[in-house]
């Protein structure tokens, strides 16, 4: 399964979480040009991560 951009919206809770600045400017990289926000880049990649992981268990 490949890491795929989707737009959607679902119910939420704030956390504050840091980034290292490259990254940052990787991620910001990435979704330039395409409707998709910097939380909803980092939520998909979490969901993408923990379902690869569960995978190898």
């Amino acid at each position: 399964m490949s890491f795929q951009l989707k737009s959607d919206k679902k119910e939420t809770e704030n956390k504050t979480i840091r980034f290292p600045v490259p990254l940052i400017e990787k991620i910001e990289s990435e979704i330039q040009g395409k409707s998709v926000s910097f939380s909803s880049f980092v939520i998909q990649a979490c969901e993408y991560s923990v379902e690869e992981l569960h995978k190898q268990k």
